[in-house]
């Protein structure tokens, strides 16, 4: 595992810490601290392959990476990107995909679903507007997921102020659940 260290136009790729505290000790806007070197050799030995940044004063830091490049041409032309991270990527793309086809998958039935929405309430003393966090549930007849949030949107429009606020589908705010076929 390398190393890869930038401070403004400053950068080199080195093997281990002691190189890295040595690089960094030749910047003499650095003030290194044995608080930062111990931090630096932490980062180093720990499992973790995000980007670390160090702030030196205000808008002002120098960087380090892991890297598995041998050389800094092949760091440059990111030759030796880490494996796991295309793969976490592609995980979650699965999983929005997921709950995409979840959510429009055909499937004729009765459907629990629950909304969390800001509904538009006058304050009687006042006689001005707030938004208030609601919750509503419903069962109710639908094609799909998504049938089912148009069909209780659809019934909220009809009874709460115009200026009530609807989360999206795909969102936190909207679960569903199937609950089988109508008879």
């Amino acid at each position: 595992m390398n190393l890869y260290l930038r401070y403004f136009d400053k950068e080199t790729l080195v093997s281990n810490a002691d190189e890295a505290i040595d690089f960094l000790h030749s910047i003499q806007e650095i003030d290194l601290t044995p608080d930062l070197e111990a931090d630096i050799r932490d980062y180093v030995d720990s499992d973790v392959f995000y980007p670390k940044r160090y702030k030196i004063r205000p808008r002002v830091y120098f960087i380090i990476i892991k890297t598995t490049a041998p050389t800094m041409l092949d760091f440059k032309q990111k030759k030796a990107l880490h494996p796991a991270a295309p793969a976490a990527i592609q995980d979650r793309r699965d999983l929005a995909a997921t709950a995409m086809t979840k959510l429009t998958e055909l499937r004729p039935g009765w459907y629990e679903g629950s909304l969390d929405f800001k509904r538009v309430l006058m304050i009687p003393a006042t006689g001005k507007h707030e938004y208030r966090d609601t919750h509503f549930e419903v069962r109710c007849k639908a094609e799909s997921g998504q049938d089912c949030y148009n069909r209780m949107v659809e019934h909220l429009r009809e009874r709460v102020d115009s200026r009530s606020q609807f989360p999206s589908a795909k969102g936190k705010n909207f679960r569903f659940r199937y609950l089988g076929m109508w008879k």
